[in-house]
């Protein structure tokens, strides 16, 4: 598929799931049709097991995908990064409000901003989107005011890329679950086209070309 053909039909997936439900393996799934591939990761190298574990994601996903960090300014690169990319995977959101609730006192406070920017720059990316994020609304109250600062923050992210989003797709134990597919549920005037377009993205969705992958481990 050529990029020209590819940016025609560009749309945007938000994947989510609970821990290792398999969304991030799923997310990568979904870009194996694509000839340019970038890979945004918000993950900061904190800590040992955090620079091991990075390094062991960057082995398994395929060696011709492009790697970038952007650990708080993932609109910036969002932006920047779509303009040579058939198709850019971010990973994760959930990663990213961590990191935005960490680097001060008015992030905590002003969410708006920083969801505003992200989905501004996911809905005018000319390349596709596959956002992955979790689920965490459906647990217990967190006990502590700043778990539950971070839990509505994630959640109006959610809430916001859901709306913008094409397809949102729910994995639940390793198996995905569209709940929402604007493209295929368009007027029977467009069908035909608008069909076309999630096949394209969704190809890999049965497994077939896990054969990409180094390893077959799963993700987060």
């Amino acid at each position: 598929m050529s990029p020209e053909t590819e940016r025609h039909k560009k749309n945007i997936t938000l994947v989510l799931g609970g821990a290792q439900s398999g969304k991030s393996h799923y997310a990568q799934e979904l870009a194996f049709p694509f000839e340019r591939v970038t890979f945004i990761a918000t993950a900061r190298r904190i800590d040992a097991e955090m620079r091991k574990k990075i390094a062991r994601h960057r082995r398994e996903r395929p060696i011709s995908w492009k790697t970038i960090e952007a650990p708080v300014d993932l609109d910036k690169a969002i932006r920047c990064e779509s303009q040579q990319a058939d198709v850019v995977i971010i990973d994760c959101l959930t990663v990213y409000v961590d990191n935005v609730m960490g680097a001060g006192k008015k992030s905590k406070g002003d969410p708006k901003k920083h969801i505003d920017a992200v989905c501004d720059a996911i809905r005018e990316c000319r390349a596709c989107v596959v956002a992955v994020s979790n689920e965490v609304g459906s647990g217990i109250v967190p006990e502590y005011r700043s778990g539950r600062v971070y839990r509505d923050f994630l959640g109006q992210m959610n809430q916001r890329v859901a709306q913008i989003a094409d397809r949102v797709v729910l994995m639940v134990a390793g198996v995905p679950v569209t709940i929402k597919d604007s493209i295929r549920n368009q007027p029977n005037g467009d069908a035909n086209n608008a069909r076309r377009e999630p096949d394209e993205l969704t190809a890999t969705a049965n497994g077939i070309r896990k054969s990409h992958f180094r390893t077959k481990e799963k993700f987060k």
